[in-house]
């Protein structure tokens, strides 16, 4: 499953054609590296965690219970990413910051990453399915066929609307979680998979405003390409004020109490300064800054669920 690498033998050695060359200490770490670097792991931190919250605000689960389904969630989710590498191979090697990435390096051969991927998957499923619920099997599923199909395959080359559409298969660890606890859903879950689903477009637009000459060079439609830096910053102030909106759902329904409620009025004000100095002032710094805060804000919202279900 290992992309061909030359060997340079001790001098008057002739090297054996066809012989194995022996990986080594260092071989197998790099192989092991690669293999978890295709599974997206940077990526996979926050979709755990809104899992792992959400199981603990729908009820008590064992702790056999959320190892389990964290791992068949990082199985489906990592499936997803190795079949992106996959896919966009081409792309991510006309981009310095993705060209050292396995696949298009070559210490994977695309196959390998394919099959890779599909393997993690089928394992996530058989693993939910035998160990939690058909439900959280099936959930798990469809986020990973949403990511490769959906967003990788259908959508990203095509528009620049790819984040938006695309972003619901980031947005089904919630509704993995609650189903892994409960064995249903309901309206509190589908609250949770709305925040997610209207979060990722500011915060993954603040990054591509970053990336916007390495997209371009690829052809690849992203919003600030496509429409412009000034457009990009305008849709992201508007989708800041609509997931501000979005959060307080789960309030007015009964879902949260006073601890969720002014955690998510302080955390989604902060989120819209930070959208209007993004407005206001175009540059690097202002993006990087909202794209970090982004990050932190969905731990707090989704810890500070956890904090009014408890106490």
């Amino acid at each position: 499953m290992r992309a061909g690498r030359g060997s340079a033998g001790h001098p008057g050695q002739a090297a054996a054609v066809g012989a194995p060359v022996p990986l080594g200490v260092g071989g197998a770490r790099q192989v092991l590296a690669d293999y978890l670097a295709l599974t997206k792991p940077r990526v996979q931190l926050l979709l755990l965690l809104t899992t792992v919250t959400t199981m603990l605000v729908a009820g008590d689960p064992p702790l056999w219970l959320i190892a389990v389904t964290l791992l068949g969630g990082y199985l489906a989710a990592g499936g997803a990413g190795a079949v992106n590498h996959w896919y966009d191979r081409d792309v991510d090697a006309a981009m310095p910051r993705t060209a050292d990435r396995p696949v298009p390096s070559g210490r994977v051969a695309p196959r390998s990453a394919l099959v890779f991927g599909v393997v993690l998957a089928t394992a996530s499923f058989l693993l939910l399915s035998t160990t939690v619920n058909l439900l959280a099997a099936s959930l798990a599923l469809s986020g990973f066929l949403g990511y490769v199909f959906v967003y990788t395959v259908w959508l990203k080359r095509r528009t620049p609307q790819n984040i938006v559409i695309g972003g619901a298969a980031g947005a089904v660890p919630p509704l993995v979680g609650w189903a892994a606890v409960t064995g249903g859903l309901g309206g509190v879950p589908l609250y949770l998979f709305a925040i997610v689903f209207f979060w990722t477009p500011p915060h993954f637009w603040a990054l591509s405003l970053l990336m916007k000459d390495e997209y371009a060079r690829v052809g690849i439609p992203m919003l600030p390409v496509v429409r412009g830096e000034r457009e990009t910053r305008r849709q992201i102030l508007l989708y800041s004020i609509l997931l501000y909106a979005v959060t307080q759902l789960p309030f007015c329904a009964g879902g949260f109490g006073v601890i969720y409620l002014v955690s998510s009025l302080v955390l989604g004000g902060l989120f819209i300064a930070g959208a209007v100095a993004l407005y206001r002032r175009p540059d690097r710094r202002a993006a990087l800054r909202l794209y970090l805060f982004s990050l932190a804000y969905l731990a707090l919202l989704f810890g500070a669920m956890v904090a009014d279900a408890r106490l």
